[in-house]
């Protein structure tokens, strides 16, 4: 197992607007060989920002590794930069592999 997350700081106030983003957006991961589930976290707030992190989960490093060299990657990440004014800096990308 493998799990890819990106931890976003988002701006006071704009944590449901950041959620509708999400929530509406197509991931274009159904189908994709080796991708298991997906789950969108909300952390602590702070004055300055909420935390968020995506949290993806694949059979293998491999897996997901073929998925950002994709098409479906490519659509997916689209529009990402349509909503800049939600995030406090670029997303933080973490790799784990899973040991137990």
């Amino acid at each position: 197992m493998f799990v890819a997350m990106n931890r976003f700081r988002i701006a006071p106030g704009r944590e449901a607007d950041f959620i509708e983003v999400w929530k509406t957006r197509d991931s274009h991961l159904k189908g994709v060989p080796g991708f298991r589930e997906f789950h969108l976290l909300q952390g602590a707030s702070t004055a300055e920002h909420t935390l968020f992190a995506s949290h993806s989960v694949w059979d293998s490093r491999e897996a997901f590794e073929a998925w950002t060299r994709s098409e479906a990657f490519r659509m997916a990440h689209a529009n990402a930069g349509q909503q800049r004014d939600l995030y406090l800096g670029p997303p933080q990308l973490e790799l784990f592999d899973a040991v137990l």
